[in-house]
């Protein structure tokens, strides 16, 4: 099995659900990931404690995070932000609208705009999970700019045929869904399966 160099995007678009059960599924695919960057947008750490009422701080606190690295939005100096580390692709979930349009606007003002930037540049996966709705024109237009530039959308539209029963469950089919893009092997509901 090969094994994941993975950068994790945490905005602060509503859906911080999404971030933080993206982060403990992490935890149980060790086994995938050589190393992980994780970086959260100035908002990010307000939406979280707002939705979820609590700290991020205590997913870091938790075992099974020892191939995953906190970097400050501001710390440019983080591999990520550099094509000469060799990250395989980068999940941003959620992503706010704001941050989808830097990002297919080459705007690199944060750490997590410059990774998605250096991803672009370097033809490596970016999946993007917005959470927003309805999408405007100009909303439609960057996510098309995007796809077009190589990076791949994937709506925070969680799926019913494997009938959750919780919240988490129902979030969790968005999270395997990106983490399968991202090129791990994960084990979830999939359509014509027998499980």
């Amino acid at each position: 099995m090969s094994k994941h160099k993975l950068i994790i995007g945490i905005t602060g678009a509503s859906g911080a659900i999404y971030g933080k059960l993206l982060l403990e599924r992490l935890k149980s695919m060790q086994d995938q990931i050589e190393t992980c960057g994780v970086v959260f947008s100035e908002n990010a750490t307000a939406v979280w404690k707002f939705e979820l009422g609590e700290e991020p701080s205590g997913v870091w606190k938790a075992d099974g995070l020892e191939k995953m690295k906190l970097y400050q939005p501001d710390n440019f100096f983080a591999p990520m932000a550099s094509g000469s580390a060799g990250y395989d692709a980068m999940i941003v979930c959620p992503c706010t609208m704001g941050t989808l349009g830097r990002i297919a606007g080459g705007v690199a003002s944060d750490l997590l705009t410059r990774a998605a930037d250096v991803m672009l540049k370097e033809r490596r996966k970016l999946i993007l999970v917005p959470r927003e709705a309805p999408f405007s024109l100009i909303h439609l237009n960057n996510m098309k700019l995007l796809t077009e530039a190589g990076a791949i959308i994937c709506p925070a539209s969680p799926f019913f045929y494997s009938k959750p029963v919780t919240i988490e469950q129902l979030a969790m089919t968005v999270v395997d869904r990106a983490l399968g893009l991202a090129g791990f092997e994960v084990e979830t509901f999939a359509w014509g399966s027998s499980s």
